[in-house]
């Protein structure tokens, strides 16, 4: 996360992709260690273990592509930020192993394009760029109604790069190994196309989406880092610190019930907090006795969300449109315009009056997003994560994002999150799913398109939350 903003800064230039194979291969042989450590070598955690489902559906799929029968895109689930590094993993380590295992000739090393959001670049540094650029990444302005720049260079790379390409359908993270978000129509659209660009070309390869599930899970459930954790929330709260026994059979049901007590704090500070400042009506929610603590809770949070960001949409002049996530988006890309300056030539060339007032706008756009971050922070959370599967990794994913609205509040910065324990991760395969066999009922007609790519997008959501269970 990016320091505070207190003035204008040049726009963001498109990065093109240059990839190279050394930096593959370096990035290759460092991936275990960068896994392990990540940005913190000196605690003990981080990834530590990964394997796979059906890896050799992958091999045989590049052994097609290599020998130019086919086109393929990988769709991978979203979850963490450690995703690329577990990515990279699987395809540079494990896929080679279960080819050789399974006797299915490869050229290495194996690898693919990739498509990663642009702001990415903003909170790790300018550094992040070059590596992606070398490692083939492709960036994306995710709340641009159209990323022209992007979109060709992905839609060329499918159909005519010497590597298949992945691309996370979610658009970003949500902080839940078990919840799907919605999926944007990007990757159906793209698989359209390649067909589209083949046909063109009197190519005869068939394409394919491929489906790939990431679930990660402690080595051993940390319920004394949970507790801790909690713990410190509940201190810089100002809530007094519950003490439980963690050995008895009910933990799980103390840790929950300090959550809703949290969660209930939390989310009443805000509503005083836009009642008083913002000038917000937000009257309480009154409901029937039987209805469950968590349920008005989920419908308090929705409503604190919506108001978070229509404060950041009035002042940026944009209609409310799509759920939660959408609208994060297109607040994002607005942010972005007013402090990252594509109509201004040269920052230093303003004369002094014109630069004052072109920081203060891009410092009170950066402020105006912050609202918008909040509700970014919980648009994947549900009345009943926790309560459907009260594992350690719920409850974690739960306290880290309550670790994340407090961070964003409290500091100009957003620390590193606190490291629970040793995860490991479980990469699954799914059924290919052929696009080509779908093309053809969505020939010469925009609106069959338009229902191809829905039906696809729609097939694809459901194929994930099935590798996920």
């Amino acid at each position: 996360m990016p320091k505070s903003i207190h003035s204008t800064q040049p726009p963001l230039k498109f990065i093109p992709q240059r990839h190279n194979p050394l930096i593959v291969k370096i990035a290759s042989w460092v991936v275990p260690f960068a896994l392990r450590v990540r940005t913190r070598p000196w605690l003990p955690a981080g990834i530590v273990n990964i394997e796979a489902k059906n890896a050799e559906v992958l091999a045989k799929l590049y052994q097609e592509f290599q020998a130019g029968k086919i086109r393929f895109l990988i769709a991978f689930r979203h979850p963490e930020v450690e995703d690329p590094l577990t990515m990279l993993y699987f395809l540079t380590r494990i896929v080679p192993k279960v080819a050789r295992q399974q006797g299915i000739p490869l050229q290495y090393p194996l690898h693919s394009h990739f498509m990663y959001e642009r702001g990415m670049t903003l909170w790790a540094g300018k550094w992040l760029g070059w590596l992606f650029s070398g490692l083939g990444g492709v960036p994306v302005r995710r709340g641009r109604r159209v990323d022209r720049n992007s979109i060709q260079m992905a839609r060329d790379l499918f159909a005519n790069a010497k590597m298949p390409i992945a691309i996370a359908p979610e658009g970003g993270t949500n902080g839940h190994s078990g919840i799907v978000s919605p999926l944007e129509p990007g990757v159906a659209q793209l698989g359209f196309w390649c067909v589209e660009d083949l046909q063109k070309a009197k190519r005869e390869e068939t394409v394919f989406i491929i489906p790939i599930a990431i679930k990660y899970s402690y080595v051993n459930p940390p319920w004394e880092k949970i507790d801790w954790l909690l713990s410190k929330l509940e201190t810089d709260s100002c809530l007094p610190v519950a003490e439980i026994n963690l050995t008895g059979q009910k933990k799980e049901e103390l840790l929950y019930q300090r959550f809703l007590r949290l969660a209930e704090y939390l989310i009443s500070e805000m509503e005083d907090f836009y009642r008083r400042f913002y000038h917000r009506d937000l009257p309480e929610i009154i409901t029937e006795e039987k209805v469950p603590a968590n349920e008005v809770l989920i419908t308090r949070l929705h409503r604190l969300m919506d108001t978070a960001l229509q404060i950041s949409e009035q002042y940026f002049n944009i209609q409310p449109q799509g759920n939660f996530i959408d609208r994060c988006r297109r607040l994002e890309e607005a942010g972005w315009n007013y402090i990252y300056r594509d109509d201004i030539e040269d920052i230093q060339s303003l004369p002094p009056f014109k630069r004052g007032l072109a920081d203060w706008v891009a410092e009170e756009a950066d402020l105006r997003m912050q609202h918008m971050r909040i509700a970014e922070s919980f648009v994947a959370v549900t009345a009943n994560y926790i309560q459907e599967k009260p594992t350690a990794e719920r409850f974690a994913e739960t306290a880290l994002l309550m670790f994340d609205m407090l961070s964003r509040i409290k500091d100009s910065t957003l620390p590193g999150r606190p490291r629970l324990g040793l995860k490991q991760a479980m990469i699954t395969v799914g059924e290919p799913i052929s696009v080509s066999e779908r093309w053809e009922s969505c020939q010469g007609n925009k609106q069959a398109l338009r229902k191809g790519v829905s039906d696809l997008t729609e097939d694809l959501q459901v194929m994930l939350e099935e590798l996920i269970k």
